[in-house]
């Protein structure tokens, strides 16, 4: 025997077809718009780890930069410290030899927040129309300290008898430092100071 279909009570065979259709699609939709938000969950999950994982690595390469940048400051520091040691010698050697071209000059090394080099200073005294004075002169050349901004620095200032009128000063990046040129202007100062102050 053949078993027959009865549709239910109040629809024909073909509205009962349809009713089977339209319930097909709608398990087909919700398994479908189910399977759209499970991928777009873990689609959102993977952008989320991602989004963690390039925090932690921008914070990584942050530390690593300034790591470096901290060692960068202490190689400064460290060639900043030889090239002014040097300078100091030189600075000295060449007012010693200035302190014995004009006897009278007192030698004396300085180290203070400004700087380190040496200086040389007299007091001579002057009596002209019955007039007694103090005559100072002083000549100091000196390295300033290492600075945020990486320079090596010398400056030199000086008096002749109690004129305040010499005043000489030169950098240069460390990076571009040529020492000999330094150690010439050190040179050439102390000179121009000898003629000066042989010439008042």
């Amino acid at each position: 025997m053949t078993a027959l279909v009865v549709p239910p009570r109040g629809l024909s065979e073909g509205g009962f077809e349809a009713k089977i259709g339209t319930s097909r699609l709608t398990e087909d939709f919700a398994s479908t718009a189910s399977k759209v938000i499970a991928k777009r969950s873990m689609d959102f999950k993977e952008r989320l780890q991602k989004a963690t994982e390039r925090g932690q690595q921008a914070r990584d390469e942050k530390a690593r930069a300034e790591a470096a940048k901290a060692m960068s400051e202490e190689e400064c520091r460290r060639v900043h410290s030889g090239y002014r040691l040097e300078l100091t010698d030189h600075i000295e050697s060449c007012l010693k030899q200035l302190a014995d071209q004009f006897p009278g000059f007192n030698l004396a090394a300085v180290a203070d927040d400004k700087g380190w080099g040496a200086a040389l200073s007299r007091d001579d005294l002057s009596l002209s129309g019955g007039k007694r004075d103090n005559l100072f002169s002083r000549l100091t050349i000196t390295v300033a300290p290492h600075n945020q901004y990486h320079v090596l620095s010398i400056e030199a200032r000086g008096a002749i008898r109690n004129k305040e009128s010499f005043t000489r000063s030169h950098y240069q990046l460390l990076k571009d430092v040529d020492l000999d040129h330094f150690r010439q202007l050190i040179e050439h100062w102390v000179l121009e100071y000898a003629e000066q102050y042989a010439g008042e």
